[in-house]
């Protein structure tokens, strides 16, 4: 190990990239929460602020995986589709196989100006998680709880209101429902061929309900739908942790333009067109399985300096106060601030830890395979 991989690894540096991130991100919410009288007076006013105020959440993460672990991401796609991004709203469909995936996702929105105003159709019990959730609630993220009889009335209406959003928006949706395992892939299997439908097998059946929804919703507003197949190098299997540790990835993103009326507008007819692209993700799969890459041209965007910029000040904004508080701490000799001062740390790292948890695949519940999530496929 060499040594800067070996200062990348220091457990208190973790602590501190996660200290700044979490009272950077309550601070942001408590903005946020400041914003909300503006909604009465100037919606789009504050969808503009809170685009800017997620931004400077969420590009901390990016700046670890681009700067921190130095991952790459390169897209295999056409000139012409590249031209369009951050330029039309538009709806992303991307595989779930990987602990950073929406990570390496964030990553590319990033490089073409569309991070903040990022949305997804997020399962309701993220909405609970301090500050992903909280930060969310404020972009007007739609929660749903994947059950259609429940969730009919929010996402219809969570949608339509995102209509008039002033900012281009990358809207993300995880069709499979869920993170690929080997063992929902099983049971996802058997549920294809329960209905008669092609077996995949690198992603799980598709829950044609969202997408038929969201497209149905955000017509005349979407322009396109971005199909998205995600692989690492290698056979890599990256995490949120090992990102942290500095370890360097490099992630290879198919990327493929479906104009919106080149989809039909039927709802079965739309369902079998997004099983159709599953399949085609699936030759995808298999294609860099065997050749180590996707077809096509390769471009590797570049780095934009304000993750890093926006880190590094709220760095300097947060860490000088923290490290002179621990210096009076220690040089006061007393035991109970000691003492206390040590249990702020254990608290920290465990709530950091906690929020890397999040991601981790096999901490991830879910209800697949449940009889009723059966019924949702």
């Amino acid at each position: 190990m060499g040594l800067l991989a070996w200062i990348k690894s220091l457990f208190i540096l973790h602590l501190l990239i996660g200290f700044v991130f979490v009272v950077s991100g309550l601070i942001i919410n408590f903005i946020q929460l400041c914003t909300c009288v503006l909604w009465p007076i100037d919606k789009q006013l504050y969808r503009r602020i809170n685009t800017r105020l997620s931004y400077s959440l969420w590009s901390q993460l990016v700046m670890l995986l681009e700067w921190w672990s130095d991952t790459d991401c390169v897209l295999y796609t056409d000139q012409a589709t590249v031209d369009k991004f951050g330029k039309e709203h538009v709806i992303i469909i991307l595989n779930h196989n990987f602990e950073i995936d929406f990570l390496c996702g964030w990553t590319i929105c990033e490089r073409y100006g569309v991070l903040g105003s990022s949305k997804v159709l997020a399962k309701h019990e993220l909405l609970k998680v301090p500050l992903i959730g909280w930060t969310w609630y404020f972009l007007e993220i739609v929660f749903c709880k994947r059950k259609w009889e429940e969730d009919r009335d929010t996402v219809f209406k969570g949608l339509n209101s995102l209509k008039d959003y002033p900012e281009y928006m990358w809207f993300l949706l995880y069709c499979e429902g869920t993170r690929f395992t080997e063992k929902k892939h099983q049971i996802s299997m058997q549920v294809a061929e329960s209905k008669g439908l092609p077996k995949l097998k690198y992603h799980l059946l598709p829950r044609t309900k969202g997408f038929t929804t969201t497209l149905h919703c955000l017509k005349g507003t979407v322009k396109a739908v971005y199909d998205v197949t995600l692989n690492f190098k290698d056979k890599q299997n990256p995490t949120l942790l090992g990102v942290l540790n500095g370890k360097k990835y490099t992630a290879d993103l198919s990327v493929r333009r479906f104009p919106v009326e080149e989809i039909p507008d039927d709802e079965k007819e739309c369902a079998q067109w997004l099983h159709k692209l599953y399949q085609e993700k699936d030759a995808l799969q298999e294609y860099y399985e065997k050749e180590g890459c996707y077809p096509g041209t390769s471009i590797k965007p570049k780095r934009r300096l304000w993750t890093l910029l926006n880190f590094l000040l709220w760095a300097t904004l947060l860490l000088s106060p923290l490290i002179n508080f621990a210096w009076d701490v220690f040089v006061s000799g007393s035991p109970l601030l000691i003492i206390g001062f040590m249990i702020f740390l254990i608290v920290a790292s465990v709530a950091v830890r906690r929020l890397i948890g999040v991601t981790e695949v096999n901490k991830t519940g879910s209800s697949y395979g449940n009889v009723e999530a059966k019924k949702e496929n």
